[in-house]
C-alpha cells in the first residue's frame, strides 16, 4: 500500500502541535509497517531527520501553503498532482484541511474548533476560510481522528451531517524525554533563569488563546499578595497578536520577575519544566492541552482551565481555575504555594497518567483510521 502523508507541518525549528503529532505517530506507523511504502509530502525544503525509514520517499511541492489562497492552491491543485503520480492509495491529513480534487480516499485529523469558539484570535481570512470549509473536508474524508472526547463531542455538535461512526478518538501524549528533573538540573535551571528563585512556569506560543495577559494579571495579584521572590517563566515563542502584550509587559510592575525563554528544544524544555514549583496553563481553549500532560510526566502540580478538554485530561490530578477571571487563576496560584501537602498529592496523582497516554496506543489509533479509510 502507497500512503501519502501531508507533512507540511515537520518544521525542524517550529516542531509544534500538528508537527508533534505527525512526528510523534509517523515515527512509529512508518518503522511498524516496513511492508508499506510512505510519501511524505513537504511544501518547503525538509530536514533528513524526518525520514524516519527506508520506505519513506519525501516529496516537495510548493509553493509554501501558508495562507488560504495557497491552502486552496496546495491541497486541491498540487496535492491530487502527487497523488496520481505515486499512485497513492490513501492521503492523510493532520491538520485540520484536506484535498477536495481526488478520489483518493483521506484520513483527515482535526484537532478542534478553536476558529468556532474563539474566531478573534485567528485571522479573519483564516476564520472564513476554516468556516468554509471544515464542513466539506469532514463529509470529503472516509475516516476522521480527533484528540479528545472533548472535541469529539464538539464537532458533532457543530457538525450534525457527519455520523458519528467517522469518528475516532486518539489521545495525544508526550515524549518520553518528559521525566522529573534531578537537584542538579533543578539548581543549574535556576542558577541560569531565575537568579536561583522558584519559579512558575507557562509553556505555549504567546499567542491570546493562551491567555498571557490574564497570567501576568494574576501574577501580579499573586506577588502583591504574597511578598515572594517567586518568578513567571513563559516558555515559548512569539506567534501571533503578541505585540499588545509585550507592550504590556515592558510597563509591568513585576516585569524583573517575568522570564520571556523564547522558543526551546525538547531538552531545554523538559529542563526547564521539571525544575519548576507549578505549572500555569490557563489557555482559554484546548483541543488536547500538551502542556498540562508534560507537566504531570515531569512531576510539576498543575494549574489549568476549568473548560475545554483540560478537566478531561488532567482528571482530579490538577486545580483548576477560570481563565476569563485573573483573580481566579492566582487565587489557585496562592493556593499551591502556601499548601505543600496539597502539591505533593498533585504530584503524587499525575504520575499515573504517563502510563493513560502513550504515543504508541496513539499511532495504532491512526493507523487503523487510515485503514478504515481505505476500506
Amino acid at each position: 500500500m502507497r500512503i501519502a502523508v501531508n507533512t507540511r507541518f515537520l518544521l525542524k525549528e517550529y516542531l509544534e502541535g500538528y508537527g508533534y503529532f505527525i512526528y510523534e505517530t509517523f515515527n512509529r506507523i512508518v518503522r511498524h509497517h516496513p511492508e508499506h511504502e510512505f510519501i511524505f509530502i513537504f511544501d518547503r525544503p525538509f530536514d533528513q531527520k524526518f525520514i524516519f525509514a527506508g520506505n519513506v520517499k519525501p516529496v516537495v511541492i510548493g509553493p509554501p501553503a501558508r495562507h488560504p489562497i495557497l491552502w486552496k492552491f496546495w491541497y486541491d491543485v498540487k496535492i491530487p498532482v502527487v497523488l496520481k503520480k505515486y499512485k497513492a492509495d490513501v492521503f492523510v491529513s493532520c491538520d485540520g484541511f484536506c484535498s477536495l480534487r481526488t478520489d483518493v480516499p483521506q484520513c483527515l485529523v482535526l484537532h478542534d474548533l478553536s476558529f468556532i469558539h474563539f474566531p478573534a484570535f485567528n485571522k479573519k481570512s483564516h476564520v472564513l476560510f476554516y468556516k468554509r470549509y471544515t464542513p466539506k473536508f469532514l463529509e470529503k474524508a472516509s475516516s476522521v481522528v480527533t484528540v479528545s472526547e472533548f472535541s469529539k463531542k464538539d464537532i458533532l455538535l457543530n457538525f450534525k451531517k457527519i455520523p458519528e461512526s467517522k469518528l475516532d478518538v486518539a489521545f495525544s501524549a508526550v515524549k518520553e524525554i518528559f521525566q522529573p528533573a534531578d537537584e542538579i538540573i533543578k539548581k543549574q535551571v535556576k542558577e541560569k533563569y531565575t537568579n536561583g528563585k522558584e519559579f512558575f512556569i507557562c509553556i505555549g506560543a504567546i499567542h491570546p488563546r493562551k491567555n498571557p495577559e490574564n497570567l501576568l494579571k494574576a501574577f501580579s495579584v499573586f506577588k502583591k499578595r504574597q511578598q515572594s521572590n517567586m518568578k513567571l517563566l513563559m516558555a515559548g515563542r512569539l506567534a501571533w497578536k503578541f505585540e499588545s502584550f509585550l507592550d504590556k509587559l515592558k510597563r509591568y510592575k513585576y516585569r524583573d520577575d517575568v522570564v520571556l525563554t523564547g522558543y526551546l528544544d525538547d531538552v531545554a524544555l523538559c529542563n526547564l519544566l521539571g525544575s519548576a514549583y507549578a505549572m500555569v496553563y490557563p489557555s482559554l481553549f484546548e483541543g488536547f492541552g500538551v502542556p498540562v500532560l508534560e507537566a504531570m510526566c515531569c512531576e510539576v502540580p498543575v494549574i489549568t482551565s476549568a473548560k475545554t478538554s483540560m478537566q478531561e485530561i488532567a482528571q482530579d490530578a490538577a486545580l483548576y481555575c477560570d481563565p476569563n477571571d485573573f483573580n481566579s487563576i492566582a487565587e489557585k496560584m496562592m493556593v499551591v504555594y502556601k499548601d505543600e501537602n496539597l502539591r505533593e498529592k498533585l504530584i503524587k496523582k499525575g504520575k499515573r497518567f504517563r502510563e493513560q497516554f502513550s504515543w504508541d496506543r496513539t499511532a495504532e489509533i491512526l493507523w487503523q483510521n487510515i485503514l478504515k479509510a481505505v476500506g
